[in-house]
C-alpha cells in the first residue's frame, strides 16, 4: 500500500463492540479493509466468529460489556490498543410515563455504564498508544425524539462523557462521537417488528422522510466516518459531535 494513500490503520489493533451487526459489523469490515488488526467483540459469540473468519487479522471474543468482570477479562487478552470504537448499544421506544424504571436501567447499564466501563479500561492503553476512540452516539443525544425518553437520555451521557473525556486528555488520545440519524440496521427491522408488524412499510417510509434527506443512513457511511476519525487525517480532531443524519437537525 502507498504510504500516501489516505485513511489507513495498517497495523494498528483496533477493538469494536457490538462489532459483529449493524454498525459494528460493518466498521470491522472498513477498518479490516484499511489495515487494521480488527477485535471484533459482541456479546453474541457466534456472530462475531462468523464474521471474524471472513477478516484476515482478526480476531472474535465475546464481551458483556454490562460486567466488569466480563470487561476485565477482555482486556486481560488485549496488550495493546491503538483504537476503541464504542458502538454496542440498545434501544427503547416510550415517553417518561410509558417508561418503566427496569428498562430505563437496563437502557442506561448498556448505553452509559457500558460504554463506562469498556472505557475505563480502555483508556491506560489509548494513553500508551496515543491512539483513538470513537463513541457511536445518536441525534436522540442532541435533539428530544418523540416516545424516546430513556433513549435519548441515554445518548445524552454518551455525547457529554466523550467532551469530558476529550477534556481530560487532551493530548493522550482523541475521543469523539457520531451521532448518527435512523440507519438501516437490523437494530430498526427489530424496532419494526416489535411495534409496528402490522404496519412495517408504513412506519418504515415514516422513518425515511424523518431525514430531510428523504432516506435511512447506510451502516457502511458511520462506518467511514468512524475510519476516517481512527485515522492519521483527523489528528487535529478530538471533543467533536459529528452528526450523520441526512439533515435531520438541521431542520
Amino acid at each position: 500500500m502507498e504510504a500516501n494513500t489516505p485513511f489507513r490503520l495498517d497495523g494498528k489493533v483496533a477493538l469494536i463492540t457490538g462489532g459483529a451487526s449493524g454498525i459494528g459489523e460493518c466498521t470491522s469490515r472498513a477498518f479490516a479493509k484499511a489495515g487494521a488488526i480488527v477485535i471484533v467483540a459482541d456479546i453474541d459469540t457466534k456472530k462475531a466468529e462468523a464474521l471474524s473468519a471472513q477478516l484476515p487479522g482478526s480476531r472474535a471474543m465475546q464481551c458483556d460489556i454490562t460486567s466488569e468482570q466480563s470487561v476485565k477479562h477482555l482486556f486481560q487478552q488485549i496488550p495493546r490498543l491503538d483504537i476503541l470504537i464504542n458502538n454496542a448499544g440498545i434501544g427503547l421506544v416510550g415517553g417518561v410515563t410509558e417508561t418503566e424504571v427496569s428498562d430505563f436501567e437496563k437502557i442506561f447499564k448498556v448505553n452509559v455504564t457500558g460504554m463506562f466501563l469498556v472505557t475505563k479500561h480502555a483508556v491506560p492503553l489509548l494513553v500508551e498508544s496515543h491512539g483513538s476512540m470513537v463513541n457511536i452516539g445518536s441525534v436522540a443525544g442532541l435533539i428530544g425524539v418523540k416516545k424516546r425518553f430513556g433513549y435519548c437520555a441515554s445518548k445524552g451521557a454518551v455525547v457529554a462523557m466523550t467532551r469530558q473525556l476529550a477534556v481530560d486528555y487532551p493530548t493522550e488520545f482523541r475521543a469523539n462521537c457520531i451521532c448518527p440519524g435512523t440507519v438501516d440496521t437490523p437494530f430498526v427491522e427489530g424496532y419494526l417488528e416489535k411495534y409496528h408488524k402490522h404496519e412495517k412499510d408504513k412506519v418504515r417510509g415514516e422513518l425515511n422522510q424523518r431525514q430531510p434527506i428523504g432516506r435511512l443512513g447506510k451502516p457502511d457511511e458511520i462506518a467511514h466516518m468512524a475510519l476516517y476519525l481512527s485515522s492519521q487525517e483527523a489528528s487535529f480532531v478530538t471533543g467533536s459531535v459529528i452528526t450523520i443524519d441526512g439533515g435531520w437537525t438541521a431542520a
